[in-house]
């Protein structure tokens, strides 16, 4: 069974009469890459923020490594974050900001900065002050000085925000092996579920303050593949001759919909079938719900 590093028990945070995350409950795996998903104003940020310390829960509770309450003091070391902006002295190189945060964390030596300057791709910036930097730039060296003393666990809010393509494509690729390699389980936030399902292991889906699903990488993956969709006017009927071909990986959606998962090549054995049996076929298709329906079908109103 999977060790459970952080957990929240009906996590709720109210600004005034505003209700920004009610009463949620996630739970994130060590080693995973669990990726927090939402439309702008879901709650992710304020959730990120309370589990960083960064804001007072206003009910419920949460656990770091099943440490809770004063007892997260212990453990808070073993957590970085970035949330929202980086914080950079913006009259400092890359290098130096990191220099300055390595020697409060008690780590020495240039070559360890040197490769968390490669790894995400700011090798090469010189002495150009971190002032002058683009957004994109600055989210590599705010995800850099996350990265500082190996966290246990690493929350990042939007990390991609402001990257070009090959920046987002870098920073995937560094996320992904910093967790493999270094066994860091990555809390990551975003509204950009297409983004997020490249590295994510798992995924909370969150509307409205509210976690509305929690789901692992292979379950999005089943619940977004090629299917055949049939519209049919008796699917009870059209089960029973589905099962007659040998077809038994069959959902029923609706009154008037059935959804296949094998056979995909048989469509025109399965229509004949269906309709010999006395079954009208209006429609008939291999089809698969995109990410992107998917996501807007789960946080519908």
């Amino acid at each position: 069974m999977s060790e459970i590093i952080l957990q929240t028990h009906e996590l709720k945070k109210v600004y005034g009469k505003q209700v920004a995350v009610d009463g949620i409950d996630l739970k994130v795996e060590r080693g995973s890459i669990y990726g927090l998903i939402g439309k702008n104003g879901a709650g992710k940020t304020t959730t990120l923020k309370m589990i960083s310390g960064l804001a007072k829960p206003t009910s419920g509770s949460f656990s770091l490594f099943g440490k809770t309450g004063s007892e997260l003091a212990d453990v808070r070391g073993r957590v970085s974050c970035l949330i929202e902006e980086p914080g950079l002295y913006p009259n400092m190189t890359a290098f130096e900001n990191l220099k300055a945060k390595c020697l409060c964390y008690g780590v020495k030596g240039d070559a360890y900065i040197k490769e968390l300057l490669e790894r995400v791709g700011l090798a090469n910036v010189g002495k150009k002050k971190a002032g002058h930097f683009s957004l994109g730039m600055k989210q590599r060296l705010g995800i850099a000085m996350a990265m500082v003393g190996e966290p246990d666990l690493l929350i990042l809010d939007e990390p991609i925000n402001g990257l070009d393509p090959e920046g987002i494509v870098e920073i995937r690729d560094t996320l992904t092996q910093f967790s493999k390699e270094k066994g860091v389980t990555i809390l990551i936030s975003s509204h950009i579920l297409e983004e997020l399902s490249k590295v994510a292991t798992h995924y909370g889906i969150m509307s409205k303050g509210r976690l509305v699903e929690q789901l692992t990488a292979e379950e999005l993956a089943d619940r977004c593949s090629l299917r055949i969709e049939a519209v049919v006017d008796r699917p009870e009927i059209a089960g029973t001759v589905l099962e007659r071909l040998g077809i038994t990986n069959y959902k029923v959606v609706d009154k008037e919909t059935i959804n296949i998962s094998e056979r995909l090549e048989d469509v025109a054995q399965i229509n004949r079938a269906l309709n010999e049996a006395g079954v009208l076929v209006s429609k008939i298709m291999v089809n698969n719900e995109s990410l992107e329906s998917f996501f807007l079908t789960t946080t519908a109103d």
